[in-house]
């Protein structure tokens, strides 16, 4: 860990200290920060705050929204929710698996996909539906979902 990683988890623990409950604002605002929650980085959180590393290790594995690999450039989230299923979200989430050369919720080997298969997105009148990074993509079709990533490559 070099030294701005500790800088930064120093000054955002600061950003919370004193207030009770915060272990999960904490970890969100690291990991917004830093990208993903390391081992490295569980254990400087542990080590200033006082937090047991399996407490800490314990709540970034219970939620899915911790991550504790580094995740690519572009973040697809496929939408497998009841009306994105039923309108084929497998199917686009294979198609993207195949073309970006991954196994499913995988990463790229150069760190410029990663893929997330998420219980809703919210834009069910859209399904069958993915989001890369911030922007929304409804009705997909395998051919249509292809066309979109070549945009990102």
């Amino acid at each position: 860990m070099n030294v701005s990683e500790i800088d930064i988890i120093d000054l955002t623990i600061r950003e919370f200290e004193g207030k009770k409950g915060v272990l999960i604002p904490l970890l969100q605002k690291v990991q917004e920060k830093l990208g993903f929650l390391s081992n490295k980085t569980i254990r400087e959180i542990s080590k200033q705050t006082s937090i047991p590393v399996s407490v800490i290790y314990g709540v970034v594995t219970f939620y899915t929204q911790f991550r504790t690999k580094p995740i690519g450039k572009n973040l697809i989230r496929v939408c497998h929710g009841t009306a994105c299923h039923v309108a084929n979200a497998p199917k686009i989430s294979e198609a993207i698996y195949t073309e970006l050369g991954i196994e499913p919720n995988g990463t790229t080997e150069d760190l410029k996909f990663t893929v997330e298969e998420v219980a809703c997105l919210g834009c069910c009148s859209l399904a069958p539906a993915m989001m890369i990074n911030e922007k929304t993509y409804g009705r997909l079709t395998p051919a249509k979902t292809r066309k979109i990533l070549d945009t990102y490559r």
